[in-house]
């Protein structure tokens, strides 16, 4: 009986509010941690079928957007040049996993969240190595809620 009655009460407040306010009463954090997990989810899918130009739609594209690793990189561009450049050929770029992803989202002071760190390991399961030869590392990322959906802004991967 308990149960006919939730579900008689969840079917009310749906018919109600409409499922666009159902959904946006969950809590944000819940929702931003989700889709930045649903980006990185996309690039990897991105770079296993060798598309780095998909790989980078999850950094903004932007000439302050930075990577760091043997080297700065700044600029959306030199970034997208200098994956293209490391990871010429399928063998080169092989297969990506990420794991142990920890996401921290960052309110401002007003409570907004605007700001995530994402940390985590990558791995690549290839068979060809060009100017690069890590195929494990660790990464950190500061991403950005824009209008376009979250973005990586900063990457210091080593």
């Amino acid at each position: 009986m308990a149960g006919r009655r939730f579900s008689l009460l969840l079917g009310f407040l749906l018919a109600v509010t409409g499922p666009g306010r159902a959904a946006s009463t969950m809590p944000a954090t819940a929702d931003d941690a989700a889709a930045i997990r649903q980006v990185m989810d996309q690039q990897q899918s991105a770079w296993n079928r060798g598309d780095v130009a998909q790989y980078m739609r999850g950094y903004k594209d932007a000439p302050d957007t930075t990577f760091v690793g043997t080297s700065v990189r700044k600029g959306y561009r030199a970034i997208l040049d200098s994956y293209r450049k490391h990871y010429a050929s399928r063998e080169q770029m092989g297969r990506l996993t990420f794991s142990a992803l920890d996401v921290r989202l960052l309110p401002g002071t007003d409570g907004e969240v605007r700001y995530a760190a994402v940390t985590g390991r990558f791995h690549l399961d290839r068979t060809a190595h060009g100017e690069t030869s890590k195929d494990d590392g660790v990464f950190s990322l500061l991403w950005e809620k824009t209008p376009d959906g979250w973005k990586i802004i900063l990457d210091h991967s080593s």
